[in-house]
């Protein structure tokens, strides 16, 4: 991998050939670098880039996108990005060169997406994949310009309203199922741990300290293809321990003790996700309650425990949150205003100091 000296300039340059993204033979050349060592670097950076030309079609990108975050991505992930690539970008986009979509193109294929009325938190679940696939021709393939820089994300990160039971409504919804059933003690678990419900059904006998009161949460289930997949939680922060109260370990204990031949490796609810919502609707039907998904009851153990005053970083933990910022942004706004007790507070402690 040769430089070259420009005795004229007195500067060096590089001159080489690259296999472009389709794999034809080109030739590139770049000039002005004031050492050696600076053309070598430029050359080096240039051929791991430039296997990706911007001249090629979205579509295609789409594919290169792929290769490169296969070891990146969860298979389940891969797929869901997939899923909304394949339906709301390809259609729009996927005839139309990465180098030549500007932004005008995106606040127009924005416009067009919402006008299928999808919800606020769905429409920037759509923004995010497009934004993926241009930010990273962006870093990764030189692309000059990112149209999705120069243009305001459409759709919210967090649903203006987030839905949730008090322990009230949840009273009544556990009340119609039979206790002691698998059923009962899976929303049983769901809504007094907080955990999500992949990790809930990703759940073995080994992962219940019975003596202690934890509970355990290493992977998460989903089923893909007819098969039934185990693999690690949605984040490194969401692998965790969670203290359990002494009446919930006594219920998973009954439980467990009731079903025969049940291995410390086995999962408690060999069930699929598409039961416990049968399940969830059903009895939602029977106790009267306003409708939910089996996700909000996640939310509903949240909001319990703010209602008790229990703190936020408490909570990220027991979540599993990456970031305090996702516990603030999602459940802020539930928390109640302090502001009036703050001030009496300033207010008592300035009297005090007056009369010493």
């Amino acid at each position: 991998m040769p430089a070259y000296k420009d005795e004229k300039q007195n500067t060096w340059y590089c001159q080489f050939y690259y296999k472009d993204w389709q794999g034809n033979s080109k030739k590139k050349r770049k000039r002005g670098f004031k050492t050696k060592k600076e053309a070598l670097e430029w050359e080096s950076n240039y051929k791991l880039r430039a296997n990706a030309d911007m001249d090629m079609l979205l579509k295609d990108f789409v594919e290169v996108y792929f290769r490169d975050k296969d070891g990146e991505l969860k298979e389940r992930t891969k797929k869901n990005k997939r899923y909304m690539i394949e339906t709301h970008v390809l259609p729009f986009f996927g005839t139309k060169k990465m180098n030549e979509i500007s932004p005008a193109d995106i606040i127009q294929w924005q416009n067009e997406i919402r006008s299928l009325n999808y919800s606020q938190t769905y429409l920037r679940m759509i923004q995010n994949q497009i934004t993926a696939l241009f930010t990273h021709a962006h870093n990764i393939y030189n692309l000059e310009n990112n149209p999705c820089k120069k243009v305001k994300k459409m759709g919210k990160s967090d649903a203006d309203k987030l839905d949730f039971w008090t322990k009230q409504e949840y009273d009544r919804f556990i009340e119609t199922i039979d206790k002691g059933s698998r059923y009962f003690v899976i929303f049983e678990i769901l809504f007094w741990t907080g955990c999500r419900e992949g990790e809930m059904l990703a759940l073995t006998k080994r992962d219940v300290d019975f003596e202690n009161n934890r509970l355990s949460i290493s992977k998460t289930y989903y089923r893909s293809g007819g098969k039934d997949i185990i693999t690690t939680p949605k984040t490194e922060q969401s692998v965790r321990t969670i203290e359990l109260p002494e009446f919930l370990t006594k219920e998973i204990k009954d439980y467990t003790d009731r079903v025969y031949g049940m291995e410390n490796d086995d999962r408690l609810f060999p069930i699929v996700a598409e039961a416990v919502q049968r399940k969830f609707r059903r009895h939602i039907e029977k106790a009267g309650v306003k409708k939910i998904r089996v996700h909000s009851l996640r939310h509903s153990h949240c909001a319990y425990l703010i209602h008790q005053g229990v703190a936020p970083l408490v909570i990220k933990e027991r979540l599993g949150h990456t970031d305090i910022k996702i516990t603030l942004n999602t459940y802020g706004h539930l928390y109640p205003n302090q502001q009036r007790q703050v001030a009496d507070m300033l207010n008592s402690q300035k009297e005090n100091t007056s009369t010493d």
